[in-house]
């Protein structure tokens, strides 16, 4: 058998074992020990899981490369290394031709997609585990109190917690061995925070999602602050897809002249896939307007490229990669105005979804003009809160010297965001909240009845009675015309 058979036939009985040691563990300790040792179990298990994903990613991909580097080693090194950059460690690089060894930050925002599942199912199964241990049922009723469960929230977190950083950090350990070594540094920082709260999500969950005496205003203001993320990150996806297909023939160059092998090619494709997140989130920053950073000195924005004066050689020379082919170059004012349609769109998303809720809620109180924008300003500080939080883990350094700056800065971003949203939300907001309160208050139509079909008045829905039909001449009602007894036609009774 060779070695790469073998290796194949150890990652296929490694990713069996651990989903068959996922139930059967589970379900002993929902019997013996639920709560705490639940937890940690959870935790645990969640942490396995993830590095065996990515040991057979890693370990597929050097079993079918026609020029393998190192043995199964190395290639679960690599594999380690890669998990706790899903977590947002940084990477040490030591194969330098210099010996210093060189920062690898960019973490593909793809890749703590599945810790981050894996830890909130933990944390949800860390509660029902004890829920179904103490022959609780689960359920929607379950979920309303947090008294339906035997363990306590801070229980199931801190043993979800405790048993991830376990694992995690004998993962740090193993990994430091490699060519690619954590960071001391960034470890002790990002994996307990992202366990944290990704744990702290799913037991949150379990407890049917509480938010307490969170007031109403703000949860408005939230919703409004990721609506316009999500119209900021969705316009930059459609930049960079732009961007794409306007610079096919140099992606594709790029691509070619990167790895002669099919299959290498494939991996390639399949970073950029990883880095389209990423991507995204650059593309948000440079419809906002300050651009990112692809080097030491060279900022690529809408209203022009260039390098500084004081960076260094060489720093304006990009690493051959598809996703860096399609840079814009420079840029005029054309471009800088078209793609300016972006955090105007958010904007007006942002203020429009505020002015819905103020006036959709009759129940909660009439809000005046002056309301509607102070929450408008509070989702917009939101909103650029969040999309400054993206730029931030969407960049990073790639190496030294002219690859030390990649990516947005964050705090420009941010800003500039804040303004925009802003600045055309708290128009849309007050001019949308006019014009519904304008419809409620409009006097009727001349000769219509003052209530309206299905018209809320003192918060009783009052109906328009529907006018009954003419009835027939009845034979009865012809004796209304017959001359009372002892009358005469024509002359009334004394």
């Amino acid at each position: 058998m060779t070695t790469r058979s073998l290796t194949r036939l150890l990652a296929w009985l490694l990713t069996r074992l651990l989903l068959r040691l996922r139930g059967r563990l589970r379900s002993r300790v929902r019997e013996r020990s639920p709560g705490l040792g639940a937890g940690l179990l959870g935790g645990a298990i969640a942490a396995g899981l993830g590095l065996g994903a990515f040991a057979v990613l890693v370990l597929a991909l050097w079993v079918t490369s026609p020029y393998p580097d190192g043995g199964p080693d190395g290639a679960l090194h690599l594999a380690a290394s890669l998990w706790l950059l899903g977590h947002g460690v940084e990477l040490l690089r030591t194969d330098t031709l210099s010996g210093v060894a060189a920062p690898v930050g960019v973490t593909p925002l793809l890749l703590p997609a599945l810790p981050v599942w894996l830890l909130y199912r933990a944390g949800r199964d860390a509660v029902d585990a004890s829920r179904e241990g103490r022959g609780g049922r689960r359920g929607a009723g379950s979920f309303a109190s947090p008294h339906a469960s035997s363990v306590s929230a801070r229980t199931a977190w801190v043993g979800v917690v405790v048993g991830y950083l376990a694992v995690g950090a004998a993962a740090a350990v193993y990994a430091s061995g490699g060519e690619l070594r954590p960071s001391v540094v960034w470890t002790v920082c990002c994996l307990p925070l992202l366990t944290g709260l990704a744990a702290g999500w799913g037991v949150w969950a379990a407890y049917g999602a509480p938010r307490g005496a969170v007031p109403w205003w703000v949860r408005v203001a939230l919703r409004a602050a990721l609506r316009g993320v999500a119209v900021l990150v969705g316009g930059g996806a459609l930049l960079v897809v732009g961007s794409l297909a306007w610079h096919g023939g140099a992606v594709r160059d790029s691509l070619v002249q990167l790895t002669p092998g099919w299959w290498g090619r494939l991996t390639v494709v399949l970073l950029g896939v990883l880095l389209l997140p990423n991507a995204a989130v650059w593309g948000a920053a440079y419809g906002v307007g300050p651009g990112f950073v692809v080097g030491a000195g060279q900022v690529v924005g809408p209203w022009g490229a260039g390098i500084d004066a004081g960076a260094g050689a060489g720093a304006g020379v990009l690493p051959r990669f598809p996703l860096l082919a399609a840079v814009p170059g420079e840029a005029g004012a054309w471009l800088g105005w078209g793609v300016a349609v972006v955090p105007v769109v958010a904007g007006v998303v942002l203020g429009w979804s505020v002015a819905g809720a103020a006036v959709g809620e009759p129940a909660r109180g009439r809000w005046s003009w002056v309301r509607v924008a102070g929450v408008v300003v509070v989702a917009g500080v939101g909103c650029g809160v969040l999309i400054a939080g993206l730029a931030g883990v969407a960049g990073g350094a790639m190496g030294v010297r002219g690859l030390a700056r990649f990516g947005p800065v964050w705090w420009e971003v941010g800003g500039v965001g804040v303004g925009w949203v802003v600045g055309v939300g708290v128009p849309v907001g007050v001019v949308r909240w006019l014009g519904c309160v304008v419809r409620k208050v409009a006097p009727p139509a001349p000769g219509g009845s003052d209530v309206r079909v299905g018209e809320v008045k003192e918060g009783v829905v009052e109906q328009k009675q529907k006018p009954e039909p003419e009835r027939g001449l009845e034979p009865e009602d012809a004796y209304d015309f017959l001359p009372v007894d002892g009358e005469e036609p024509g002359v009334s009774a004394e």
